[in-house]
């Protein structure tokens, strides 16, 4: 048992403390940290942070996000150029393998970039390319993979051709789906390719078991160009629902690093002044989708009725208490360039008439939906209060029902929900990360919301070269999203809420997408 920072706690989940040193009865891990079981850690279907985590540890894409700031550094692409116009970029690969040995070449981003892109993929991060010539088209059926601005002219050359200027775009190289998928292994072995004996990867770790709902273990990649600055040799990735059982799992040594997961809702006041307590702002809204499919969801006076009976203010202050911010719009405050949504939407009176527009007064008559959750002690705790609130403010109840996180997101993605807990952490540093996945050909819409002039605001916005009018114009998107359609109800902005020892460790310093880059994490020890 390790000395933790400041006092110790013990928590009524003991059986978490019969795992072993790293979760099973094997030699221990240099590194553990807690993180949700993703759906998948192929870089063409990820989506969400939880998958994110591991791609980004697991590949390496044309750039990587330097500590600090996130701006978009070299990764695989040593250099690039950009054409006067901004439509035209030229990355030149640095010499580079797969993790079995064969060269990583310029074929391999323009096939995995395509294969991202194909319909028959079905990726939810699809969208993440669309700036790309003739990718809307393909991505819909309606045009072969031959009209794509990819191109590879030569084994270190990867070019891309847009149909309009990115500003963003280097960063937006940086995401998790972006990175390269390895043919080879894929042609090999099919759907089964990220089995930890078929996987294949170009990042500084490789997959080398998998044991669901237990562990994830990572080895360091002895192929990986930069393998030389790695200092962790084996890492675990722990899963795990239910804070006060990761809580202590983190108490006793047996996770190194856990985010809000591990974080119990009614210790946040005591651990806020531990030393090895670690927060700061995230790119990141947490929020509850509406399903615009499900009567009597289809009609916007309910879902505004719904939005302005909610006091995310009380929620903050009573519930999270870890410095997140009651929401006003659904961008996070901070981006640059950017001023979204400022107006508190509370408002019950408003509320009160919205749901008597919609033929329900004092909730008469309202029927019945449910709030879904996936497993959690906040997600709980946070739809409790929602549901105490509207039932306060507008006489309605809604049902709770709770998911295992993987069955959870199946039905969100399939639509089989009324309400559902939801939240999106931004893939690049620009307002269009947020507003584009209620666009109607989106992947991670999962909303029914569909809008020709939501989708021709996005596009103009996308062609748009001045920074003022562009703002102005995603601005308008955000209000349409929120204020009129109210297709999503915001909640709050999130705060990084981790634990760990920095006395420990060196890395682990919170980012804007608190992420997990293990190429920079090292025990201290090993820095003397």
């Amino acid at each position: 048992m390790r000395l933790t920072p400041g006092f110790r706690f013990a928590l009524p989940f003991a059986a978490a403390l019969t795992l072993g040193s790293c979760g099973l009865d094997e030699s221990p891990a240099d590194f553990r940290f807690l993180n949700l079981e993703p759906e998948t850690i192929d870089p063409g279907r990820v989506g969400g942070q939880a998958g994110g985590r591991i791609v980004a540890n697991l590949f390496e894409g044309l750039t990587v996000r330097a500590p600090g700031d996130l701006h978009p550094a070299p990764g695989i692409a040593e250099s690039w150029e950009i054409s006067a116009d901004g439509r035209r970029w030229t990355f030149h690969l640095r010499p580079s393998t797969w993790s079995d040995g064969r060269p990583l070449l310029a074929e391999d981003f323009r096939w995995s970039w395509t294969r991202l892109l194909a319909p028959q993929t079905a990726s939810k991060s699809a969208q993440l390319l669309f700036g790309v010539r003739g990718a809307r088209a393909f991505n819909a059926g309606r045009a072969p993979a031959e009209s794509l601005g990819l191109y590879a002219p030569d084994p270190q050359t990867f070019v891309v051709e847009l149909d309009r200027p990115l500003p963003y775009f280097a960063d937006l190289c940086a995401s998790p789906p972006l990175c390269p998928t390895p043919r080879q292994a894929i042609e090999r072995a099919g759907e089964h390719w990220t089995r930890p004996r078929d996987f294949v990867g170009n990042g500084p770790f490789v997959l080398e078991d998998w044991r669901l709902n237990q562990r994830m273990r990572l080895r360091r990649n002895p192929r990986y160009w930069n393998a030389a600055v790695i200092a962790l040799e084996c890492v675990d990735v722990v899963p795990g629902d239910f804070a006060n059982a990761n809580f202590n799992r983190y108490e006793s040594g047996l996770l190194d690093w856990v985010d809000a997961g591990g974080v119990p809702p009614s210790l946040v006041a005591e651990l806020t002044r531990r030393p090895d307590w670690h927060a700061g702002p995230f790119l990141a809204t947490y929020f509850v989708r509406c399903n615009l499919r499900h009567p009597p969801l289809d009609d916007p006076h309910v879902r505004r009725a719904l939005l302005h009976a909610l006091d995310a203010r009380a929620i903050t202050e009573h519930v999270t208490r870890a410095g997140q911010l009651p929401a006003t719009g659904l961008v996070p405050p901070g981006l640059p360039g950017y001023r979204g949504l400022t107006r508190f939407l509370y408002d019950p009176d408003f509320a009160r008439t919205e749901l008597a527009a919609a033929g329900f007064p004092g909730g008469e008559g309202f029927p019945p939906l449910t709030l879904l959750i996936n497993t959690s002690e906040w997600h709980r705790q946070i739809a409790e209060v929602l549901q105490q609130q509207w039932r306060r403010e507008l006489g309605i109840d809604i049902r709770l029902r709770n998911q295992e996180w993987k069955v959870f997101t199946a039905n969100v993605g399939r639509g089989d929900y009324d309400l559902a807990r939801g939240s999106w952490i931004g893939d690049y540093l620009d307002p269009n990360t947020f507003l584009e996945i209620f666009a109607s050909d989106s992947g991670n819409n999962r909303t029914g919301f569909a809008s020709d002039v939501y989708d021709s605001l996005l596009d103009l916005a996308a062609h748009t070269l001045d920074p003022s009018r562009r703002a102005d114009i995603l601005r308008r998107c955000e209000e349409i999203v929120v204020h009129e359609e109210a297709v999503i109800l915001p909640i709050y902005v999130y705060s990084v809420t981790n634990l760990f020892d920095d006395t420990r460790w060196q890395g682990l310093e919170p980012d804007l997408l608190n992420s997990i880059d293990l190429r920079r994490v090292r025990p201290r020890e090993a820095i003397r």
